[in-house]
C-alpha cells in the first residue's frame, strides 16, 4: 500500500471515529471531574461514578467500557498522527 492510500485510509478512519470517539471520552472526564469537585464541597453524587464507570441505567457498559475508552483513544491517536506524519500532497 503507497503512502498516499495510507494517509487517505487513516484521515477516512479518523473522520469517522474522531464524533464517536469523543462522546464517551467526553463523558468520562466531564463525571470524573465534576464528582471530584462535588465530593471537595460534601457533596457524594455516586450517580456519577456510574456513568463515569459505562453504567448509563439500562445500558450497563461497565466490563468492557475502559477497553472501548482505550482502543477508540488508541486507533484515533494513530490514525491522527499517520495524517500528522505523512501529510498528503
Amino acid at each position: 500500500m503507497s503512502q498516499r492510500q495510507l494517509t487517505k485510509r487513516a484521515r477516512k478512519i479518523h473522520r469517522w471515529l474522531v464524533p464517536i470517539a469523543a462522546l464517551p471520552l467526553l463523558i468520562t472526564a466531564g463525571t470524573g471531574s465534576l464528582y471530584s469537585l462535588l465530593l471537595e464541597q460534601e457533596i457524594d453524587a455516586f450517580w456519577l461514578l456510574k456513568i463515569h464507570t459505562g453504567n448509563f441505567g439500562v445500558l450497563n457498559l461497565q466490563p468492557v467500557y475502559p477497553m472501548l475508552l482505550g482502543a477508540l483513544t488508541v486507533i484515533v491517536t494513530v490514525s491522527g498522527a499517520v495524517m500528522l506524519l505523512r501529510p498528503t500532497q
